[in-house]
C-alpha cells in the first residue's frame, strides 16, 4: 500500500513559492560524526587546560597531520566504490623518495620535479588500478602487495638512507603561512593581535558557505522539496560560520594561515563538487551502493574504478611531498602506518564497510578526531600504546555503530 503524497499547500508544484514541507532532519550516522568531533574537542580542551585550542597548538595539528587528510580524500572514494588501498604509506614514502632525488640530486626546478612526482604517483595507481579494474584481482591484495614493492622501491630508490634538504619552497609549502600582507588588527589585551588578511578571508569562506546553505535551500523550496525549519537551518548556518571564524582568529593570532591550509581547502572544495555535483562522482556511488545495478544502467565500472586508484596514487603523491616538505627529508621510514590512519579517518568519517556511502568532508572531520586524540594525548604525556589503544577503539566503535545502523534500519523496514 503506497502513502499518499503530502499535501503542502495550494500550488505546491509551483515553482518560486514557499510551499516545502518543514521537517527536522536530523542523520544520526552523518551529524553524528560532528558531534563525536566536538565532544573530542571538549573532553581534550578539558583535561588540557585549554592548550588544546591555543593558536599555536591548532596551527600544528593542521601541519602535523595535512598529509594524513589528503590521503582521507582519496580513500574515502575508494572504499565509497567498495575497495580499500592499503599501499598508500608505502607510496607517500617512494613519492618523496622520488621527488627527493629529481630536487637534491639531479638538481631540477622544484615545479618540474613537482609536476613529475605527481605523475609518478598517477604511474603507480594506474598500475594497481588495472591489476583491481581489469584483472580483477581484488584490491586487498593488489595493493597488500603494493605495500610492499613500493616499500621496496624507496629503499630501492634511497639506498638506505635519507635524502635532504629540500628547496625552500616545497618547505614552505608544507611548513610555511601566509604573509602578513595587510598587517595586524589589535583583537583586545587578552588576545593581542591578529593577521587582518586572514581575518578577511575567513569572513569571506563563512559568507561563501552561507551563500550555498541558503541557495541549497532555496532550490529545495522552488521545488516543494522537504526542508529545515527556519530556526534549524539557522543554526546550521551559524554554528558552523562561528567555529571557522575562531579557527581563523586563533591562527590570525599565532603566524597566520598555513598554506597547506589552503590546499587542503582547495582539495577538499573540489572534491566535494565532483562527489556531489559531477558525473563520475554519482558513479562512484552507484559502483560501490549495488554494482550490478550500476553496470545495468551503463556505468563504465572497470573505468571508475581505475580512475579512483589512479587518483589515489597522485594523492599519495601529494602527501607525500607535504611530508617530505615537512620534514625537509626523505627517508625510507616515511609513511609507516599512514594507510591506517587514512582507513580510520574514512570509517570514523562515515563510509560505510560494504561501500555507497560516504563524505569527503566526513572523512575529513574523522581524519581531524583522530589528529585531536593524537595531538590531546601527546599534550597529556600519554604513552605510545596508550594512544593506539584509544585510536583503535575509537575506528572500532565507529564501524560497530555502521553495521547496527544498517541492522537497524533494515529490521525498520
Amino acid at each position: 500500500m503506497t502513502a499518499a503524497p503530502a499535501q503542502v499547500g495550494k500550488g505546491a508544484g509551483a515553482p518560486g513559492r514557499d510551499t516545502a514541507p518543514r521537517r527536522v532532519n536530523f542523520d544520526l550516522k552523518q551529524s553524528g560524526i560532528y558531534i563525536a568531533l566536538a565532544i573530542t574537542v571538549v573532553i581534550f580542551t578539558a583535561l588540557t587546560g585549554g592548550d588544546l585550542l591555543a593558536p599555536q597548538n591548532l596551527s600544528n595539528i593542521i601541519v602535523q597531520y595535512s598529509y594524513i587528510l589528503v590521503l582521507a580524500i582519496g580513500m574515502v572514494l575508494i572504499i565509497i566504490a567498495g575497495h580499500i588501498d592499503l599501499s598508500v604509506g608505502s607510496v607517500v614514502a617512494a613519492s618523496g623518495a622520488f621527488a627527493a632525488v629529481m630536487m637534491v640530486e639531479m638538481d631540477l626546478a622544484w615545479p618540474i620535479a613537482v609536476v613529475a612526482t605527481l605523475a609518478f604517483g598517477a604511474v603507480v595507481g594506474a598500475w594497481q588500478g588495472y591489476w583491481v579494474a581489469y584483472f580483477g584481482i581484488p584490491a586487498f591484495i593488489v595493493t597488500l602487495a603494493g605495500m610492499l614493492l613500493f616499500r621496496a622501491v624507496t629503499y630501492m630508490i634511497l639506498g638506505n638512507k635519507g635524502i635532504g634538504p629540500f628547496p625552500e619552497e616545497i618547505r614552505t609549502i608544507a611548513n610555511g603561512f601566509i604573509p602578513g600582507w595587510m598587517g595586524n588588527i589589535g583583537l583586545g589585551e587578552a588576545l593581542g593581535g591578529a593577521d587582518l588578511f586572514s581575518i578577511i578571508v575567513g569572513i569571506l569562506v563563512v559568507v561563501a558557505m552561507a551563500i550555498v546553505q541558503f541557495r541549497t535551500r532555496a532550490g529545495r523550496i522552488r521545488y516543494s522539496q522537504a526542508v529545515d525549519p527556519t530556526w534549524l537551518f539557522l543554526l546550521k548556518v551559524i554554528v558552523p560560520a562561528l567555529l571557522v571564524i575562531f579557527l581563523v582568529v586563533q591562527l590570525a593570532r599565532f603566524r597566520n594561515l598555513p598554506w597547506v591550509l589552503v590546499l587542503l581547502a582547495v582539495l577538499v572544495v573540489g572534491y566535494t563538487m565532483v562527489t556531489n555535483r559531477a558525473v563520475f562522482g554519482r558513479q562512484i556511488y552507484a559502483v560501490g551502493g549495488n554494482l550490478q545495478a550500476a553496470t545495468l544502467s551503463g556505468v563504465k565500472v572497470k573505468s571508475v574504478v581505475f580512475w579512483l586508484f589512479v587518483n589515489m596514487g597522485v594523492l599519495s603523491a601529494v602527501a607525500g611531498l607535504i611530508f617530505a616538505g615537512r620534514l625537509n627529508l626523505a627517508g625510507p621510514t616515511a609513511g609507516n602506518s599512514f594507510e591506517l590512519d587514512a582507513i580510520a579517518a574514512a570509517f570514523i568519517g562515515g563510509a560505510a564497510v560494504q561501500g555507497g556511502v560516504g563524505k569527503v568532508v566526513g572523512a575529513i572531520t574523522g581524519g581531524l578526531i583522530m589528529g585531536v586524540i593524537n595531538n590531546g594525548m601527546g599534550l597529556l604525556g600519554a604513552q605510545t600504546e596508550t594512544v593506539m589503544l584509544v585510536k583503535g577503539a575509537v575506528l572500532l566503535a565507529a564501524v560497530a555503530f555502521d553495521v547496527w545502523s544498517k541492522r537497524r534500519t533494515a529490521g525498520a523496514r
